[in-house]
């Protein structure tokens, strides 16, 4: 009975770290799945060498250690996630073409509940959502795999550059030096990371703002979403790597190559740290609805500045927790006769 308490308690122990571990994970990587895996995998080696842990630090300390040698192993392949508007220049309606890249190219999604552990903080909670953006995690992307983590370490979850330095095996004057060379790339970057801010309780125009993006989708109504648009708003639809700028061109594209979209249902979701929904479009086939995308929207000063719609929903909506149809509505069916 002793060994099996023991082994329960570490098991509670460990999980109770996963959350926090996965949206680190997931900063280093770009990926969801990658970043669970990374998890699973820093929480099974914890596990196997318990007996070696000697104390000296805490356990938190030590599955941070274990989490950030496993993400170094896993990017020596040097692949460098992003967003399509990081590989390649906006492109006019006129060109309008699709075509895809390999899962492995592109930044994923990540649900805020997987990433974001409950805090109190309100200012604490703030730099989690800031940090765990698709803009900001991209441009982690372009770090060397260390100076993100001396980045991430230190920045967003407040490390000392000592502790840091004792978790890498370096020097805390080496520590400093790889977080001013961070800084500075990411300075080069600042327009392209510049994303509207979300709080984590939407305030009255930020909700009022959603409520009419999802009147004008589902009735895909090009000339209200168009109000809703800022007029440098940027639409992407990874795995392609077409992107596009601008109300014309993106109302333009739903009108035309993503006519069949109209009729949508949206539900609600939180990812990122931004709102976004799970877009579902009818299906003629089976009836009711089938997932197309999770979109994640980007807002700043009243207006929908990014709309990203990430379209394997084989992937994302299992992720989501989100179900794989739904049925039409009883008043939808009756007017159908």
């Amino acid at each position: 009975m002793g060994d099996s308490t023991a082994t329960t308690d570490l098991d509670l122990a460990l999980e109770e770290h996963r959350t926090e571990l996965t949206g680190y994970c997931y900063r280093m990587l770009g990926s969801s799945f990658e970043a669970e895996d990374a998890v699973q995998g820093t929480l099974i080696r914890a596990w196997r060498s318990y007996d070696r842990f000697e104390g000296r630090s805490s356990l938190r300390s030590w599955l941070y250690r274990i989490a950030t040698n496993v993400c170094l192993d896993m990017l020596t392949a040097g692949n460098k996630r992003a967003r399509p508007v990081d590989l390649t220049e906006s492109t006019p309606l006129a060109q309008a073409a699709l075509f895809p890249r390999p899962d492995s190219t592109w930044l994923e999604p990540m649900p805020d509940a997987r990433v974001l552990p409950a805090v109190d903080d309100p200012a604490e909670a703030a730099v989690a959502k800031e940090s765990v953006r698709l803009a900001f995690v991209a441009a982690l992307q372009q770090l060397p795999p260390k100076q993100r983590a001396v980045l991430i370490l230190r920045e967003v979850l407040a490390w000392r550059a000592s502790e840091v330095a004792e978790l890498l095996g370096t020097t805390t004057a080496s520590v400093n030096s790889a977080l001013q060379r961070a800084r500075a790339t990411l300075a080069e970057r600042a327009d392209a990371t510049a994303e509207g801010a979300v709080s984590d309780a939407l305030d009255e125009g930020q909700q009022k703002l959603l409520e009419r993006y999802v009147t004008a989708f589902e009735g895909y109504d090009m000339t209200a979403l168009t109000a809703l648009l800022h007029e440098d708003a940027v639409m992407t639809m990874p795995p392609f790597d077409l992107w596009l700028r601008g109300p014309a061109d993106i109302t333009g594209f739903m009108s035309t190559l993503g006519a069949s979209c109209a009729g949508s249902r949206l539900l609600p979701v939180r990812a990122n740290g931004l709102p976004g929904f799970a877009h579902y479009k009818p299906d003629p086939d089976n009836g009711g609805f089938s997932p197309w995308a999770v979109q994640v929207l980007e807002l700043s000063d009243g207006r929908i500045t990014g709309f990203h719609c990430f379209l394997d929903t084989k992937r994302w909506f299992p992720l989501f927790d989100l179900p794989l149809h739904l049925e039409a509505e009883a008043d939808e069916v009756e007017k159908g006769g």
